[in-house]
């Protein structure tokens, strides 16, 4: 499956909206998925880190991503978050998890064991081998403590099965060595929203965000804009948000976003813990910021 033309764009790293008991808010869910897909997203990444999925039980996993499929309606491909740091773990929610309307799987690196390059390359292997749709690397060393290397990732680029990579390692370099190698239909991505520009203009396919969430206008028409080659319009877009987008990432993600979502009034601002809400500080920033927008 050619995953570069199927998913060249932009997709939202969605959230997870929790009412004040905390439980899954599935109104709210419901206004975020019809609010970006109207406001020009490409496609939805459901059970992402965005999405509070550590804290999530397995039947609620289930539950979101039968409501994202039933919400899209067709609209927009969805992607589905399947990963973690047990190999034959991941293997048995590969099977149970209902897979059958995704184009893809988004699997991050494992996270805690630090594997080495061979250990990553293996654990990739096995999951390809056993899952029922393409698999999407995602590389984010900020969060799984240990590094993809280009090398790694393009050796697994070659095998069956594994049809691209949400890159997050900000190393534009290492980036770089993969766009150039890459064989063709295999889908390279940034995982980070502000890199998105500079990484497109080095050939990426787009972006998968989570600054979407709350400004997927102007993250869509930047995405556009530069796949289009249009980068004058590209950068007015990418500078219009980037106070924003640096808003978003201040102290946790989601929680940045969900301070936004919330002022918009798409949701509540609930978190489970480990995570909380943004300090009173920082939110009142976020309430200046879109005040003046």
């Amino acid at each position: 499956m050619n995953l570069s033309a199927i998913l060249r764009g932009i997709g939202v790293a969605l959230v997870t909206p929790f009412n004040g008991r905390f439980e899954i808010d599935y109104p709210a869910l419901e206004r975020l998925i019809h609010s970006v897909i109207d406001n020009g997203v490409d496609y939805l990444v459901t059970m992402g880190t965005t999405g509070e999925t550590a804290t999530l039980t397995q039947e609620e996993k289930t539950e979101i991503i039968h409501f994202t499929y039933r919400t899209a309606a067709g609209r927009v491909p969805v992607v589905v978050g399947v990963g973690g740091n047990n190999t034959a773990e991941v293997i048995t929610d590969l099977h149970s998890f209902p897979l059958e309307d995704a184009v893809a799987v988004l699997s991050a690196s494992p996270q805690y064991n630090k594997p080495s390059q061979e250990g990553i390359f293996q654990h990739f292997k096995a999951i390809a081998e056993a899952s029922p749709k393409p698999i999407i690397l995602y590389n984010v060393p900020m969060r799984t403590g240990s590094n993809m290397t280009a090398e790694t990732t393009l050796r697994l680029s070659a095998l069956p099965n594994i049809g691209g990579i949400k890159e997050a390692s900000s190393n534009m370099v290492q980036c770089m060595h993969i766009l150039r190698d890459r064989p063709a239909g295999f889908l390279v991505v940034s995982g980070d929203d502000h890199l998105a520009l500079p990484l497109m203009a080095c050939g990426m396919d787009g972006v998968i965000s989570v600054a979407a969430n709350c400004f997927a206008r102007h993250y869509a028409d930047m995405t556009h804009a530069s796949l289009a080659g249009d980068f004058n319009a590209a950068r007015l877009a990418h500078y219009t948000c980037l106070e924003g987008t640096d808003l978003l990432f201040a102290e946790n993600n989601p929680a940045g976003v969900k301070a936004f979502l919330s002022e918009m009034g798409i949701m509540e601002n609930v978190l489970r813990l480990p995570l909380v809400p943004l300090s009173a500080a920082l939110h009142a920033r976020v309430k200046a910021y879109l005040a003046l927008q």
